[in-house]
């Protein structure tokens, strides 16, 4: 190893000599040992190996920088932060797409309006069909009761037995449907309000146009009618 006094005078016999002894010098080295000491020297001892170190020139120029050996914990950590700006890079993307997608589908506030009007009608109409299909099948029902009821005493046809089950069968799975649609109106109301949502700091950011109308209230649909049960 080399003392700063031993360097100063190698660098400048170096500079004295010129290109042919600056070459036989070989690299110089500067890095700080286990004990805070800045240590000058020609060859990096093995135990300085791994350690951040600067290399200098025959001017005494800090040519190149090499940071060294992370510990495990700094690589740990350089882990973490990767996959952190890893996530958030996917997460602006996702963001961004979504954004454009909500723009090419949406003009307006208007339009938004218009849609949830559009979803929720078609929503009714699903109900409407669902209670009228809940309704065919309970007077269907009533039909083969009224059947049954003349094989009280004697052994009932196999198919008035069978009859019953699959229109039971049904009847349940038209009220499963039935409930699922009007579940879905509270659904439809809190995605279209997250689209304007949206589409309103949209607007405020600059990436939107700005519409004249104001956006319609949210619509509701109409209460659907229970349908009858016997």
């Amino acid at each position: 190893m080399l003392s700063p006094r031993s360097l100063m005078y190698l660098l400048c016999a170096a500079a004295l000599a010129g290109p042919a002894a600056a070459q036989q010098t070989g690299k110089l080295y500067k890095y700080v040992d286990a004990n805070g000491k800045v240590v000058y020297t020609d060859k990096l001892p093995p135990g300085a190996a791994g350690r951040p170190n600067e290399q200098l020139n025959n001017q005494g120029t800090v040519t190149k920088r090499n940071e060294g050996a992370l510990t495990p914990e700094q690589q740990a950590a350089q882990e973490v932060e990767r996959k952190r700006r890893l996530e958030e890079d996917v997460a602006s993307k996702e963001e961004k797409r979504k954004n454009m997608a909500l723009l090419n589908t949406y003009s307006s506030e208007q339009d938004i309006a218009e849609a949830r009007g559009r979803a929720l009608k078609a929503n009714a109409d699903a109900v409407e069909e669902a209670q009228r299909k809940v309704a065919d099948a309970q007077k269907r029902q009533q039909e083969l009761a009224a059947e049954a009821e003349f094989y009280k005493k004697k052994p009932m046809p196999a198919q008035l037995k069978q009859d019953i089950q699959v229109n039971d069968a049904a009847i349940a799975s038209h009220n499963e449907l039935l409930d699922k649609k009007k579940k879905e109106i509270e659904a439809i109301n809190a995605k279209y309000d997250e689209d304007l949502r949206r589409y309103r700091a949209l607007v405020k950011s600059g990436m939107a146009p700005t519409a004249p109308a104001p956006a319609a209230a949210p619509v509701t649909a109409a209460a659907p009618k229970a349908a009858t049960k016997n």
